[in-house]
C-alpha cells in the first residue's frame, strides 16, 4: 500500500514537471521582452508579447498533431518527439538575430511542447476517471503552479547575470533533467485494448467522434475564452507593471504573488471537487469571475487605474477564480472521451488555444495606458461563458438549485 501511495506522488509530480517544462518556457521569458524587442531590432514595443502568444499558437498546433498519434503508437513515444522538436526550436531561439525567426522558433517550441503537455493530461485520463480524475489534475496543476512563481524571478535573475539567451539554456537543461526522469520511471499508461491501429483516417473520425459529443465542444469552447482572457494578462502583464505602475524590480514579485492566487484555489478545488462535483464549483467560479470584472469596470469606468494595491486585490480575486475553473474545464472535456483520449485532449487543447490568441492579440492591443481593457475582455468572455455554460444544462434554475 506504501508502494502505491509513492507510486501515485511520484505520478502526479511527474506529470506537474512535464507541464513545468511548458510553464517556464512562457513565463521565465516575461521579464525579457524589452530586451529580446531591443536586440531583435522591434521598432513597436506592442509587438513584444508576441513572443509569448506564438508559443501558444504552436502548443495549439502541436496539440492536434501529437494528440491522435499518441492514440496509436502510446504516449511516451510521442513525449520524446515532441522534446526533440523542442530542442531544435530552442537553439533556433538562442541563435537567431531576427525577430520573425525567433516568432518561427518559439511558434516550433509550442509544437514541441504540446507533447508533453497534452501527454500529461491523456495520462492522468488514462490512469483515473470522474470527479477523482479532475481531483488528480487540480494536484496536478497546482504543482504546476509553483512554477509562475518562482519562473519571472529566475528570468529576470538569469538576464541580468549572464544574458537573455540564458534563460532558454536553462529551460532546456531543465527540459533534459525531466525527460530522463520520465524514460526511466514513468511506464506506458494507454492499455493495447484502448489502442487504435494507426491509419491518416483517425484523425477525421477522432474529430467526428468528438464533435458529436456535445458536453465536450461546450467544455472546450469554455476553456478557450477563460484561456484567452487569461492570456492577455500573461502577454501585457509585463507592460502593466513595469510601464503602467513603473515597478520594474517588483514585477517577478508581484507576478509570483498572484500566481499563488491561482495554486490556493487549485489546491482548494482538488479538496472540494469530489465532494460537490465539478459542474457545481464551475458555475459558482464563472459567476464570480463575471462579478469581480463587472464591479472594477463600474468603479474605474474613467479609465484610470487604482492604486497598485487594488489592482493586485482583484487581480488576486480574479485569479483566484480561474484557479477553479481551468482544471474542472479539461476535466468536464474530457471525461466522455476515455476511448479518444488522446485526439480527445488535442482537439480540446488545440481548439481552445487557437480560440485563446487571437483574443488574446484583440484584447491586448487596447491594453495601452489603462488596465480597463484588460477587464472588459475578462467580463465579455465570462459572460459568453455562462451562456454556453447553462446552455448545456436543462435550465438555469436546476442550474442554480444545484449550488
Amino acid at each position: 500500500m506504501v508502494n502505491q501511495n509513492r507510486s501515485q506522488v511520484e505520478f502526479v509530480v511527474l506529470m506537474a514537471a512535464l507541464m513545468s517544462i511548458v510553464a517556464l518556457s512562457i513565463d521565465a521569458v516575461l521579464p525579457a521582452l524589452p530586451d529580446m524587442g531591443s536586440f531583435l531590432n522591434v521598432s513597436d514595443p506592442t509587438d513584444n508579447p508576441k513572443l509569448i502568444t506564438s508559443i501558444f499558437l504552436g502548443l495549439g498546433i502541436g496539440q492536434l498533431l501529437f494528440g491522435p498519434l499518441s492514440d496509436s503508437f502510446g504516449r511516451k513515444p510521442i513525449v520524446y518527439i515532441g522534446f526533440i522538436v523542442f530542442v531544435i526550436a530552442s537553439i533556433i531561439c538562442i541563435t537567431t538575430k531576427s525577430f520573425e525567426m525567433m516568432i518561427f522558433g518559439r511558434i516550433l517550441q509550442g509544437i514541441g511542447l504540446a507533447s508533453p503537455r497534452t501527454m500529461c493530461i491523456a495520462m492522468v485520463r488514462d490512469s483515473y476517471n470522474g470527479d477523482y480524475m479532475a481531483k488528480i489534475l487540480s494536484i496536478v496543476v497546482m504543482i504546476f503552479i509553483l512554477v509562475p512563481v518562482i519562473a519571472p524571478t529566475l528570468g529576470q535573475f538569469l538576464m541580468q547575470h549572464y544574458h537573455w539567451k540564458s534563460i532558454f539554456i536553462f529551460n532546456l537543461c531543465f527540459g533534459i533533467i525531466v525527460m530522463l526522469w520520465f524514460w526511466i520511471r514513468q511506464p506506458e499508461t494507454l492499455k493495447d485494448k484502448h489502442r487504435i491501429k494507426y491509419r491518416l483516417s483517425i484523425f477525421k473520425t477522432g474529430t467526428i467522434q468528438f464533435f458529436k459529443i456535445r458536453p465536450a465542444v461546450i467544455y472546450t469552447i469554455l476553456s478557450g475564452l477563460i484561456t484567452g482572457s487569461f492570456m492577455v494578462y500573461l502577454s501585457t502583464s509585463q507592460r502593466i507593471f513595469e510601464q503602467q505602475y513603473d515597478m520594474k524590480d517588483e514585477f517577478p514579485l508581484i507576478f509570483a504573488s498572484l500566481a499563488i492566487a491561482v495554486g490556493l484555489s487549485t489546491f482548494m478545488n482538488s479538496q472540494l471537487v469530489v465532494k460537490y462535483g465539478m459542474r457545481r464549483i464551475v458555475n459558482v467560479a464563472m459567476l464570480s469571475f463575471v462579478l469581480i470584472s463587472l464591479v472594477y469596470i463600474i468603479m474605474f469606468a474613467s479609465g484610470n487605474n487604482p492604486s497598485i494595491e487594488v489592482l493586485i486585490g482583484f487581480f488576486a480575486l480574479q485569479f483566484f477564480s480561474i484557479g477553479f475553473i481551468f482544471g474542472n474545464l479539461r476535466a468536464l472535456a474530457m471525461e466522455p472521451m476515455g476511448h479518444i483520449a488522446g485526439i480527445g485532449s488535442a482537439l480540446n487543447g488545440f481548439i481552445s488555444t487557437v480560440m485563446a490568441v487571437p483574443i488574446a492579440d484583440y484584447i491586448g492591443k487596447f491594453v495601452i495606458d489603462s488596465v480597463t481593457p484588460l477587464f472588459i475582455g475578462f467580463l465579455v468572455c465570462g459572460i459568453i461563458s455562462l451562456v454556453l455554460f447553462y446552455s448545456i444544462t436543462d435550465s438555469i434554475s436546476k442550474v442554480l438549485k444545484r449550488i
